[in-house]
């Protein structure tokens, strides 16, 4: 979900032999150790952390102390490079288009979100193919909250509607953004993957990922995700939710995909859909 690898998340228990070590591990906090990510639900209180393959078992004892329930997500979590069409942000990589979005005040501008990893700093451009043709430009680029908005150029002749490409010949039209909620049936687009049906898992998710870095407030889903379909949009029908920001897993043997919440970003930036 640079979304370098959102690599592959698909949740599974794991038995392997603890090897022996005398008294309590010492270390950083456990809720900062990388390959982690923590929520608590929030029908029931319940605290659990998933640790994916970076974690070593003498980690996993230490979370277990914590009082949260310990699963292992298979692979490492990453972001990833590579709504729902490809870009190529300065330095080559790939990503996927978030969700285009419009100036909600005078002058109307036209805009796409994406992930803040997926592009450079502000100033700097993207194009719809590696070494080709300038779409935009970085305008708002918000870490570590993984949140980007870049400003459609005016010279810019390709449509570039209020819609998610389903990879089927046919768009979703987003009317609105929301907020997700657990057991909401959603789908995400990302260039490399194309179109995937799953389900939110939790919300306010806290993700350490692999490279030490911390992002608070995301989603947590049961969508696959592979390198290249960072940045691309999670969505309910007509409703934008979130941006691939990163995961664990592929889309071979399944995966978790956490996502930004689009909603408190765009609002403050004042755009929204059109």
């Amino acid at each position: 979900m640079r979304l370098v690898a959102i690599a592959a998340l698909l949740l599974t228990l794991v038995t392997a032999p603890a090897p022996a070590f005398a008294g309590p591990a010492a270390g950083p906090d456990p809720e900062t150790l990388p390959g982690t990510a923590w929520w608590t639900d929030p029908a029931t209180g319940t605290r659990t952390v998933s640790a994916d393959d970076t974690v070593a078992p003498r980690d996993l004892a230490r979370l277990s102390r914590t009082g949260a329930t310990v699963v292992r997500e298979p692979g490492t979590r990453t972001k990833r490079l590579a709504g729902g069409d490809s870009i190529y942000p300065t330095g080559g990589y790939r990503c996927t288009i978030g969700f285009n979005a419009r100036s909600t005040s005078a002058p109307k501008e036209y805009y796409f979100i994406t992930s803040g990893h997926c592009v450079g700093p502000v100033g700097s451009t993207v194009r719809i193919i590696a070494n080709g043709t300038i779409i935009g430009t970085v305008v708002q680029r918000l870490e570590p909250r993984d949140f980007a908005l870049v400003r459609y150029v005016s010279t810019v002749t390709v449509p570039h509607p209020s819609a998610v490409n389903r990879y089927d010949g046919t768009l979703q039209p987003i009317t609105t953004f929301g907020t997700a909620t657990v057991g909401q049936q959603v789908q995400r687009a990302g260039s490399t993957t194309g179109l995937w049906n799953g389900t939110v898992t939790a919300v306010n998710v806290t993700v350490n990922y692999a490279d030490g870095t911390r992002i608070s407030g995301l989603i947590r889903t049961n969508l696959c995700s592979e390198p290249g379909d960072s940045g691309g949009p999670l969505f309910s029908t007509t409703i934008g939710l979130g941006l691939a920001s990163g995961g664990s897993g592929n889309c071979t043997s399944g995966g978790v995909t956490y996502f930004t919440p689009v909603t408190p970003l765009a609002a403050a930036w004042s755009v929204g859909p059109f």
